[in-house]
């Protein structure tokens, strides 16, 4: 799937900040939005949670196979082609520690998925009416 840069980094931050929402007290009690978390951020501090999460979601994301997705729509991937695609990539993991990794990452992926924006028309050029 040739995702294009915006859509990863769309992705790649909705996946940061759930996984901000889920490990922060105040989200979970409703005190704050995941929105409110991540601008209370500072820069470099995004930059882990970022960096940590591309090094495993980023690799996935390109490899995934081919398909073709309509404008307006997601990608829709089998959960065999996701996780067969996170296997590739796991490494030497051997084990409980391989299976729960597994587990992880096909769950992250999936989250990236849904984070992903509708695919917009390449060839739909919108010209404001200003011009």
């Amino acid at each position: 799937m040739r995702f294009t840069e915006h859509e990863l980094t769309l992705a790649l931050t909705g996946v940061a900040k759930n996984v901000l929402a889920v490990q922060d007290k105040q989200v979970r009690k409703g005190r704050r939005t995941p929105d409110e978390l991540w601008e209370s951020l500072g820069r470099y501090e995004r930059f882990k949670v970022l960096d940590g999460l591309g090094d495993q979601l980023l690799p996935v994301l390109v490899a995934l196979p081919d398909v073709e997705v309509e404008p307006g729509t997601r990608p829709a991937f089998t959960d065999e082609q996701i996780t067969t695609t996170v296997e590739e990539r796991l490494g030497s993991e051997k084990g409980l520690r391989r299976k729960a990794l597994l587990t992880a990452r096909v769950a992250l992926v999936k989250l990236a998925l849904e984070c992903l924006p509708p695919r917009q028309d390449p060839d739909a050029l919108i010209v404001p009416d200003h011009l």
